[in-house]
């Protein structure tokens, strides 16, 4: 039974469940023989890169190697996963077996992705390096702050980013209707006025934003109702807010990515590889440039956006189409557009329970496929607005960029046996020992399949995932496990002292119920 198996019975195709539960716990990683404990003393900042492992790079950087990285992460490579675009966007969603490269999850619903993408936004944002040229972490900026504090939706607040925030009510921020429901406030061309742009960058991931702008909101209303100072209402509905997000995150989301039993390991047992010190908190490049790329192998190659938003119909489309570029109201689900149709239905997202549960749809399988529409992304979902435009070549590039360590180096410092040459055979006739030394990314991806049937994350992957994610949390001297260790969730959910991510949407009004579609 691989390692997953157990916890895989205390998932539900919730999304980010409420079914794990301390059962769990039988399949902890409790010990790293041999594991090389990183050096807690190491001074580094919250306002560059670094790294947990100084180690040497995968591979000498060359133009062999860039033309390697390319060649793996190519349209029609080895990564993709060949999806039958011709049988248009509905087909592929109602009919799994026309893409066998590329699997579903039934114990992650499809919000899954998006969730982790708006959860990346919050903490990581590289703005100055190349790809593919390397380029040294300890001096390049993370113009995010790696915290999970949310500041990608608060921005610098009412007194420091006013646009943001009702002018008639400060304490809350501005959401605008796209003709039947939410949408992110914009400008006269359509680019939306939020604390981050890269949450526009596709339909699903501006709709969560928007949910985030309502949650607040409504919190703020739950807040004054209970005679908060008027002085105190913005900073204490920020503080539920951001506290109720960590909570989903530690307790829903992390168990359904690295499974329960290796969360309930890293929390009892403590961190043994991401330690820095005190205040010196950072996001290492093994994480921001590879491990947490995992939920691009996550991505369907199309999704139904809502039920009834398209005259009555539903609103399908793939996540990115060459159609779409130009259009005022996209054919594709990119973001930066407004129109009556564009918004999200969650019920396909999330499992709501109830007579919504045959709404909910899967997820794709953690492996080394990516779904085909993502070897063709629009410049405007990239932030840096340049090629090249297949996102596993970019993902392949950032580890020259980065000179990051191969999966094998990393699963012998934390002690653990790393997969041979022989899980590897297709990397071999590039004759650079990328069997041997594989780039952390495809590693991780390959680790979750071989080991964890593409559930969820694995060994290296799973580890790094969770120390840096619990680490940061720890780490923040305003987040709940700091401050409150013993904290659960105070605002009304589906059961008392919990709260999910359907939670989060119903609170903010635009679960299934509330829109009434």
């Amino acid at each position: 039974m691989p390692p997953a198996e157990k916890d895989r019975h205390h998932l539900s195709r919730r999304g980010f469940l409420g079914g794990v539960t301390a059962a769990g716990a039988a399949t902890a990683v409790s010990a790293f023989p041999g594991a090389a404990l990183a050096d807690p003393l190491a001074a580094t900042s919250p306002l560059f890169f670094g790294r947990v492992f100084q180690l040497p790079p995968f591979a000498t950087a060359s133009p062999a190697l860039q033309d390697a990285m390319r060649e793996i992460g190519k349209p029609g490579g080895l990564m993709d996963a060949a999806d039958p675009l011709q049988e248009g966007p509905v087909r592929l969603i109602t009919n799994p077996e026309l893409s066998p490269n590329n699997r579903d999850n039934p114990f992650h619903t499809a919000g899954t992705t998006f969730f982790g993408q708006f959860i990346d936004h919050d903490f990581t944002f590289d703005q100055t390096s190349t790809l593919g040229v390397p380029t040294p972490p300890e001096t390049t900026r993370n113009t995010r702050n790696p915290t999970l504090n949310l500041d990608t939706v608060y921005g610098g607040g009412p007194v420091g980013s006013p646009e943001l925030y009702d002018t008639a009510d400060p304490a809350k921020f501005r959401v605008e209707s796209g003709g039947q429901f939410e949408d992110l406030p914009r400008r006269a061309d359509g680019v939306a006025i939020i604390a981050d742009p890269r949450n526009d960058e596709n339909l699903m991931i501006a709709g969560l934003h928007s949910a985030f702008l309502l949650f607040h909101n409504k919190v703020v209303n739950f807040v004054r109702a209970q005679g908060t100072p008027s002085a105190q209402v913005f900073a204490e509905a920020r503080r539920l807010v951001t506290w109720h997000y960590q909570w989903i995150i530690l307790n829903d989301f992390l168990p359904q990515i690295i499974t329960f039993g290796i969360v309930q390991d890293i929390l009892n047992r403590g961190r043994k590889f991401y330690r820095p010190p005190a205040g010196q908190q950072f996001m290492p490049v093994e994480f921001q440039g590879a491990v947490y790329r995992f939920g691009h192998s996550m991505v369907r190659p199309s999704y139904r956006a809502n039920l009834a938003g398209d005259a009555g119909k539903p609103f399908f489309g793939f996540i990115f189409d060459p159609a779409g570029l130009g259009q005022a109201d996209p054919v594709d689900l990119r973001g930066r557009a407004r129109a009556p149709r564009r918004f999200i239905g969650w019920q396909t997202f999330f499992d709501f329970r109830g007579n919504q549960v045959t709404a909910v749809r899967p997820n794709k399988r953690i492996d080394t496929h990516i779904s085909t529409p993502l070897f063709n992304l629009p410049l405007a979902a990239i932030p840096s607005g340049d090629a090249p435009t297949a996102l596993p070549q970019r993902n392949l590039l950032r580890h020259i960029t980065w000179s990051i360590p191969s999966g094998q180096a990393l699963a012998a410092a934390m002690g653990q046996p790393p997969l041979g040459p022989e899980v590897f055979p297709e990397l071999r006739q590039f004759n650079l020992g990328l069997d041997s030394n594989t780039p952390l990314w495809y590693y991780i991806l390959r680790e979750a399949d071989v080991i964890n049937d593409g559930i969820a994350l694995a060994g290296v992957g799973a580890r790094l995932c969770g120390e840096v994610f619990i680490g940061l949390l720890q780490l923040d001297p305003t987040s709940y496990l700091s401050v409150n260790p013993n904290f659960r969730p105070t605002l009304p959910g589906r059961t008392a002292g919990e709260f999910h991510i359907t939670d989060l949407l119903t609170f903010a009004g635009v679960d299934p119920a509330s829109r009434g579609q």
